[in-house]
C-alpha cells in the first residue's frame, strides 16, 4: 500500500521552521493561503465594488491592507496578492472566482512562495543590510518589491519590528541563508 501523502513546508519540512539570532525572530509561514487577483481591462470599477462586498481590501500602489477574512497588497497596477489563513481557504483561488467571475483573474500562488515573518526590537539594521527599501521612512503598512541576495521578493512592513517577507519558494532556503547571515552580522 502507498504511503500517504504529507505537505511539506518551502523549506522541505513537516513543520515550519523558526530561527532566532540574537533580538532577530525569523519564522517561516505555512498557514496562509496566496493567490493574485488581477483586474481585466474595463472592468475596475465591477472589482472594487466586488470586492468591498466580500470584506477585501485593494490597497493602493505600495501599500497593504487586512480585512476580516482576507488581506491583500498591491502588486502592480490593477494587481494585487490576495492573503487568507490557510486552514479557512486551502483553496483560496475555489473561494475567490465565484466572488468575481470573468470580472478579475485569479490565480492560485500559494505552492509558489515562501512566507517568513521576521520579529525583532527594530528591523531597520538588518533590513538596511538586506534590500534597497529605506526602511526607516517606510510607513506601516508599506509593501514594496524588492531584491534581497539576488532574489526577488515582496516585502511588508507591519511595524518597527515586524516584517513580512515573501520569496519564491525555489529559493526558500537561499532566502533563509541570507537572512541568517544578515541577522548574526548584527546580533
Amino acid at each position: 500500500m502507498a504511503e500517504p501523502l504529507h505537505a511539506l513546508t518551502a523549506l522541505g519540512h513537516a513543520a515550519p521552521k523558526t530561527v532566532t539570532i540574537g533580538a532577530v525572530s525569523i519564522i517561516e509561514r505555512f498557514d496562509v493561503a496566496l493567490a493574485s487577483l488581477a483586474i481585466r481591462k474595463g472592468r475596475e470599477a465591477e472589482v472594487r465594488a466586488l470586492a468591498a462586498k466580500a470584506g477585501l481590501p485593494l490597497p493602493d500602489p505600495a501599500r497593504f491592507a487586512a480585512g476580516p477574512s482576507f488581506s491583500a497588497f498591491w502588486v502592480a497596477p490593477d494587481m494585487w496578492f490576495v492573503e487568507a489563513d490557510h486552514s479557512t481557504h486551502e483553496d483560496i483561488a475555489g473561494a475567490l472566482k465565484p466572488l468575481f467571475g470573468d470580472a478579475a483573474s485569479i490565480t492560485e500562488q500559494t505552492d509558489a512562495w515562501v512566507r517568513f515573518d521576521l520579529r525583532a526590537e527594530d528591523l531597520q539594521g538588518l533590513l538596511e543590510r538586506l534590500s534597497n527599501v529605506d526602511f526607516a521612512r517606510a510607513a506601516d503598512g508599506f509593501a514594496s518589491r524588492t531584491v534581497i541576495e539576488h532574489i526577488g521578493c515582496y516585502l511588508i512592513r507591519h511595524g518597527a519590528g515586524s516584517v513580512t517577507l515573501y520569496g519564491p519558494r525555489s529559493s526558500a532556503a537561499s532566502l533563509l541563508h541570507a537572512l541568517e547571515v544578515t541577522a548574526h552580522s548584527i546580533a
